[in-house]
């Protein structure tokens, strides 16, 4: 490993673990996941999963299956760095758990170049997507 590697994996791991941190101002009982949006090594956005601007802070129905209309980590540091007029174009997205889907589809919209994850997802549609466009996917499964 060059030095050069060994600088952005410690980077890297730093990162993870504020996204992680992140993670708990989430309201969700049944997952609590963190993102964090990096670009030139400045955090240009946040988020975590849970529900949109104006609703109620719970994210489960009584039977414990997550509400339909509940945002990913990653949608929302997406939509919140597009309402605050910087670009995530070449950015770094971390997030504490792979993303589904969905999220990568914005991801790649969005024009982040790479994505940066500690949790395998229970489906790896999303990260199949992301390899296929050219983003670049990196697990870190410990962050020490």
């Amino acid at each position: 490993m060059t030095d050069q590697n060994g600088k952005q994996l410690v980077l890297d791991k730093r990162y993870l673990r504020m996204a992680r941190i992140w993670a708990e101002n989430s309201y969700c009982r049944r997952r609590q996941v963190g993102a964090l949006l990096v670009k030139d090594q400045m955090i240009i956005s946040d988020g975590y999963n849970g529900t949109p601007a104006g609703f109620t802070n719970v994210c489960e129905d009584e039977d414990g299956s997550t509400k339909p209309y509940v945002l990913h980590a990653e949608a929302n540091a997406i939509t919140k760095v597009a309402r605050s007029g910087n670009s995530s174009e070449g950015s770094t997205l971390y997030i504490t758990a792979s993303p589904c889907m969905e999220c990568s589809k914005l991801i790649i919209q969005a024009g982040i170049k790479r994505v940066v994850f500690n949790e395998l997802y229970r489906l790896s549609d999303g990260l199949d997507l992301l390899a296929n466009a050219g983003v670049e996917c990196i697990h870190i499964s410990e962050l020490d």
